[in-house]
């Protein structure tokens, strides 16, 4: 697990059916079986170098996400370590597993911040989209400040700090990015859409869970 927050800008390189990460310098050490996040994917380190990683790299992330082109020009990479227990979560929980790509439209420099309008490359995601809601781009934990089309287009004021510390700064209209949605939310949905056809749903929710029940164990 990751809390968004960025650690460090580094560069990805292609290694034959791996990927090379340099720049975790200022996390080091790092270890081999380490989980590492590469612009929002969790990666784990195979082999180490110096200021860097080896990871392998399947097909389907290097389709899904923008790694594989990225590796390919040395581009910029956002790197965070996993989080321990006894970190503080200053972001979001963020899992590493990317939901999907997301489109830049904007990019518009404001009085304090960048206004950045990103478009969902996969509608279906855009229920999890709402204004103040946490969302992971490139695995920077930001939050939605307006969105439009139903959550299908969204927009996101970044300060100066973050604009600064992450690859953000090198973003272009029409890039790629790699998005995932608040975790939580896909819970709270998983639980929400269980049905009354569901065994569990309706003899250990709906029955169990009443009025009388709630009052025996202290709610009142």
């Amino acid at each position: 697990m990751f809390t968004g927050l960025i650690q460090s800008v580094g560069k990805i390189h292609p290694r034959g059916n791996s990927v090379s990460v340099k720049g975790c310098s200022p996390f080091e050490p790092i270890c081999l079986g380490d989980s590492i996040s590469v612009d929002g994917v969790c990666l784990t380190v195979t082999e180490l170098v110096p200021g860097g990683f080896i990871a392998d790299i399947s097909e389907e992330t290097l389709t899904r996400t923008t790694l594989g082109l990225k590796s390919k020009r040395g581009g910029h990479v956002n790197l965070e370590p996993a989080i321990r227990l006894s970190d503080r979560l200053g972001g979001h929980l963020v899992s590493g597993h990317v939901d999907g790509l997301g489109e830049v439209i904007s990019i518009e420099q404001t009085k304090s911040a960048w206004a950045l309008k990103v478009a969902l490359m996969d509608s279906s995601f855009s229920r999890f989209i709402c204004d103040k809601a946490s969302i992971a781009l490139n695995g920077i934990s930001l939050t939605i400040a307006g969105c439009y089309k139903n959550g299908e287009e969204f927009w996101i004021a970044v300060i100066p700090h973050t604009w600064t510390n992450t690859s953000l700064k090198y973003l272009s209209v029409g890039e790629l990015v790699n998005f995932e949605v608040d975790l939580m939310a896909k819970y709270v949905e998983s639980l929400l859409r269980l049905t009354s056809d569901n065994p569990f749903h309706k003899s250990n929710i709906s029955e169990s869970i009443s009025n009388d029940w709630l009052k025996s164990h202290g709610w009142h």
